[in-house]
């Protein structure tokens, strides 16, 4: 196992360690899993498929960054927040061979999809991939996954759907940066796609936000100020 990227932050969250990594993904060391919300493969080329000119590469881009944080944490298992495939024209022929190219190359890694609402028109993941296709909410405990944001009675939720985004701003000068967000009930992962937007999210009191800028994660105090 290689080392984890310096900028990770560990947190507790119903009795269990998580480590928060700048790369917007989630690890559990306890069970060696990667948790990743909202990848949405294919999503450039189905904009393409509409005649809108956007780049390509994306696809790659996300499956390196996830080969990179497999060999980094040493993780044995994925767990996807929903939104897999963005929708049927993601399944095109050159997103499908890519995807099957990266799952030959981790035949033992065990992939677990939680559908989320883009999956519904997408459709599933070919079997030939090996993932295992589940609907909302999922438990694992004490975790609750889920693709949409909710309160559940067996577990803290851990979900995605909503791409958090929080916006900086001083003297003028504003930015938007993915974030993590944990409430008393559950958490919010940042989008892990490339190209895939965001919602900017406003914490309450008795939420912890956390920034993942690329270089690490940052957590905000009540001010919108880093943490030392």
């Amino acid at each position: 196992m290689m080392e984890m990227k310096a900028g990770a932050v560990d947190i507790e969250a119903a009795g269990e360690v998580l480590t928060l990594l700048p790369q917007r993904a989630v690890f559990w060391p306890a069970m060696s899993m990667l948790v990743i919300a909202d990848i949405h493969f294919g999503k450039a080329a189905s904009f393409r498929a509409q005649g809108i000119p956007v780049p390509r590469g994306t696809t790659t881009e996300n499956l390196e960054m996830l080969t990179t944080l497999v060999a980094a944490t040493g993780a044995k298992s994925v767990l996807f927040l929903g939104d897999f495939l963005h929708a049927r024209h993601a399944h095109a022929v050159a997103t499908m061979a890519a995807l099957q190219a990266w799952r030959e190359r981790h035949s033992d890694l065990a992939l677990t999809l939680v559908r989320g609402n883009h999956d519904s028109h997408a459709g599933d993941p070919p079997p030939r991939l090996g993932i295992k296709v589940v609907d909302e909410p999922y438990l694992v405990r004490p975790f609750v996954f889920a693709h949409h944001p909710q309160a559940h009675p067996d577990g803290y939720v851990l979900a995605g759907h909503v791409h958090p985004v929080y916006r900086l701003a001083a003297r003028g000068d504003a930015l938007r940066l993915p974030c993590y967000l944990f409430g008393t009930e559950g958490g919010l992962l940042p989008s892990f796609g490339a190209f895939t937007g965001g919602y900017p999210v406003a914490p309450t009191p008795c939420d912890r936000l956390f920034l993942a800028t690329p270089e690490r994660v940052i957590e905000l105090n009540a001010r919108g100020r880093g943490r030392p």
